[in-house]
């Protein structure tokens, strides 16, 4: 079989960030690198914490005035980090705006979750809003001064 993109990125010298991953016809897929790949020290997203990041981070991109264009929000299998796939009408620039506006959000949110009931989640009693939260700060750092120009994996 053919080697898919994602495994052909060099995980050790992948560091926190936001990445473009790949531009399939009208669709990119951002990486929203949280943790660093394989971390001596075990340091991964929470099964918790990235459940309710998925909630928050889903509701608050789906609710900017670029909602028809937000194709996919979703996290990593690896624990570290989410995909954000958007169409190619929002510009990279954009792109990283509402990832950093929506990682504001989720370190500032209090309140119900959204869609966290039981009609309304596969999985509605696993969530960890304290520890989205803190994941959710320690992103809105690391980003704050995030580029465009610092959006391409290290070869």
């Amino acid at each position: 079989m053919k080697r898919i993109a994602s495994f052909s990125v060099n995980h050790d010298k992948i560091t926190r960030g936001m990445y473009i991953s790949r531009i399939d016809g009208d669709v990119v897929t951002y990486d929203i690198r949280m943790k660093l790949p394989n971390n001596p020290e075990g340091d991964y997203l929470s099964n918790g914490a990235m459940h309710t990041i998925e909630h928050l981070f889903a509701t608050y991109a789906r609710n900017t005035k670029y909602s028809d264009s937000i194709v996919y929000v979703g996290p990593m299998g690896c624990r570290t980090g989410f995909y954000f796939l958007v169409r190619d009408n929002i510009n990279h620039e954009t792109a990283l705006r509402i990832v950093q506006e929506a990682f504001d959000f989720i370190r500032n949110f209090d309140g119900e979750i959204p869609g966290s009931k039981k009609e309304e989640c596969g999985n509605y009693k696993q969530h960890d809003l304290i520890g989205a939260k803190k994941e959710a700060h320690e992103v809105v750092e690391f980003l704050k001064d995030w580029t465009e120009e610092k959006m391409t994996y290290v070869q």
